[in-house]
């Protein structure tokens, strides 16, 4: 599950909330894996439950996932924690204990979204109870990101397509949303991803908490670099915004989009950012795009877990509420 680059003889997985799942007989299984740096967590999940946290080394080697068994079907899934930020994964094979039976997959989902987002979306720091507010791989859990909760709570297959950092217009690097949303290998710009190998029936789209920042700091680079020296006006980040839903709208003709923003301080109240995304949707006159905005959390930092189940509990009301499957 996920935009993950496959030859026939590995997968490479870069996107947070990418994820591998088998079904299987035996007492235990394994994997051969390799990671580009050894920075990237991945929640080992057996019979749906989280058993340990894998990091994976720089070195291709073998893990035991699960053992001591019981016997009957059973179900392992390897899921990646940490964004693209930690370098990608390369998988080669699962292997199984003596007397063990692959299992043919179970039938796809009928529910299919995809998440374009930042650091909210990837579960940035969720799991730093210190106040740190750190978001290297021991403390960044995807798995518990809304998005994750989001798609569980609604049985859906997902793509997680989100980074830390990056805004619609300007990021805390040099390239913005608009720049990466197509790729495969998160990581490599000349990597493109296949569009019709996933169609989403909704779109849920988080951005311009970073832009929300990143225009009021004209000495930062990126703001030089995209604005020269007068930050952007509300009508250019009405079109800015308005245009990336038209070019996500031209991959997706038939999918429901939720245009949300929340829960860090872009939706706190007074703020402009909510405003320019209305008139952004109103301008495009379909009725299939929708707007919602999650209550600032009026807290320090990133959501913490709590704070990313609470968002996953406002954001499926509204999709009760509001989309059909």
């Amino acid at each position: 599950m996920g935009r993950i680059a496959q030859t026939d003889t590995v997968s490479e997985l870069s996107w947070s909330g990418s994820s591998i799942k088998i079904n299987f007989t035996g007492s235990g299984i394994s994997a051969v894996l390799k990671d580009e740096r050894g920075d990237n967590t991945y929640n080992v999940i057996v019979d749906n439950k989280v058993i340990s946290v894998l990091r994976p080394d720089p070195i291709k080697k073998e893990y035991k996932l699960a053992s001591n068994l019981l016997g009957g079907k059973h179900t392992l899934e390897l899921f990646k924690r940490s964004e693209w930020a930690m370098g990608k994964t390369r998988f080669y094979s699962f292997e199984l204990n003596k007397g063990g039976r692959f299992l043919p997959a179970d039938p796809a989902r009928k529910r299919k979204i995809e998440f374009f987002g930042d650091s909210i979306t990837c579960g940035y720091a969720d799991e730093d109870s210190t106040g740190q507010d750190r978001g290297t791989s021991p403390y960044e859990n995807g798995y518990l990101s809304y998005a994750t909760l989001t798609a569980k709570h609604f049985d859906a297959e997902f793509n997680n397509t989100s980074k830390s950092g990056i805004g619609i217009m300007v990021s805390w690097f040099p390239f913005t949303m608009p720049d990466m949303y197509d790729r495969l290998d998160a990581n490599d710009p000349n990597s493109k991803w296949d569009f019709t190998k996933y169609t989403p029936d909704l779109v849920v789209i988080n951005l311009f908490q970073n832009d929300s920042w990143l225009v009021n700091l004209p000495n930062n680079d990126q703001f030089k670099a995209k604005f020269g020296t007068t930050a952007p006006t509300p009508q250019f980040i009405v079109n800015a915004y308005s245009n990336f839903i038209k070019t996500i709208r031209g991959k997706y003709p038939k999918a429901q989009i939720i245009c949300i923003l929340g829960s860090m301080d872009a939706t706190k109240q007074g703020s402009p950012w909510p405003g320019y995304i209305e008139k952004a949707v109103a301008s495009l006159n379909d009725k299939n795009i929708y707007t919602h905005f999650i209550p600032y959390k009026n807290t320090n930092g990133h959501p913490s877990v709590k704070e990313q189940q609470a968002m996953a509990d406002d954001l499926i009301a509204f999709m009760n509420k509001t989309i059909t499957w």
